[in-house]
């Protein structure tokens, strides 16, 4: 075998290789990934979601970095309020990267770094509240939070949309004094609404003794008024009718009887009976002259 031969023989091997080492410098990107290349140690170009040919031995492809929004839960920070309170937050961080290029060369395990700057905010934030106001205001925390670290996240790539503190746990004795002042908040809320029913019972009970009050007093009204009536009409029938002396004397003598059958221990008899005529006399003339009843005509006299 020739020198001619051998020399086609290993250009041809060469050649299998390189094209067999181009063929497998093709890449897949997956939808939702990105890959950074480098070409001799620098940064190239981003490869984005496809079918990408990276050029062999000066170009090199890192790994995937996921564009997806991720999240991530770190484990309990210990922070102190204001009223010097110590307690354990723990808090969730829902982040996206967004620009490939800053993430690989922004921050070395940004992971870790974004965990340790929600971990010092965090504990900046509280730190200028007090306990109360830890404990009901996550929204003002979480809003403050998600603006410093995005903040301080944008030149890694990173965005962060939203930051929240998932549990806030109080040491013991201030769990129990809490649980505490709830019940005693509880069973004062309990005694109030008790109060207000027993003043609303007793208002309606008034108000339903008044009503009746009032139409007890309406119903005698009206029986004083009726009776009172019925005696007027019987003392115009009767002085009407023109009783004669022998009917008044009668029914003076009734009115006595029913005087000395009533509750009074004082009994007042007239010294002459004639009396009684003319006390029968005077109510007729007083009631004519009221209009209680008609005074009677006299017949006309023939000239």
């Amino acid at each position: 075998m020739g020198g001619g031969a051998i020399a086609g023989i290993v250009i041809g091997v060469i050649g299998g290789v390189l094209i067999i080492i181009a063929l497998t410098r093709f890449t897949i990107v997956p939808q939702g990934t990105a890959r950074v290349v480098q070409r001799l140690g620098k940064y190239h170009r981003t490869l984005q979601t496809g079918l990408h040919w990276v050029m062999p031995f000066f170009d090199k492809a890192l790994g995937s970095i996921v564009l997806k929004e991720q999240v991530a839960d770190f484990r309990p920070s210990e922070v102190i309020t204001k009223d010097n309170v110590k307690m354990m937050i723990d808090s969730v961080v829902f982040f996206q990267v967004v620009d490939p290029r800053l993430f690989t060369y922004g921050i070395e395990r940004p992971m870790q770094a974004i965990e340790n700057l929600t971990a010092t905010t965090l504990r900046n934030i509280v730190g200028e509240l007090e306990l109360d106001e830890t404990l009901t205001s996550r929204e003002t925390v979480n809003t403050k939070m998600q603006h410093i670290i995005d903040d301080a996240t944008n030149p890694w790539g990173i965005k962060i949309h939203r930051v929240e503190l998932r549990n806030i746990l109080p040491p013991p004795a201030i769990q129990e004094s809490m649980e505490k002042q709830m019940r005693a908040e509880r069973e004062r809320r309990q005694t109030i609404l008790q109060a207000e029913g027993e003043k609303r019972a007793n208002i309606l009970v008034a108000e339903g003794e008044k009503q009746a009050a009032i139409l007890r007093a309406e119903a005698r009204k009206i029986a004083l008024l009726t009776e009172a009536e019925g005696q007027a009409a019987a003392v115009r029938k009767i002085v009407e009718s023109k009783p004669d002396a022998a009917y008044i004397t009668l029914q003076g003598f009734d009115a006595l009887k029913a005087m000395a059958e009533g509750q009074s221990n004082t009994l007042i008899i007239p010294s002459d009976m004639q009396n009684v005529s003319t006390l029968f006399a005077t109510i007729s003339e007083t009631l004519m002259a009221k209009g209680a009843i008609a005074r009677p005509t006299k017949p006309a006299t023939k000239k």
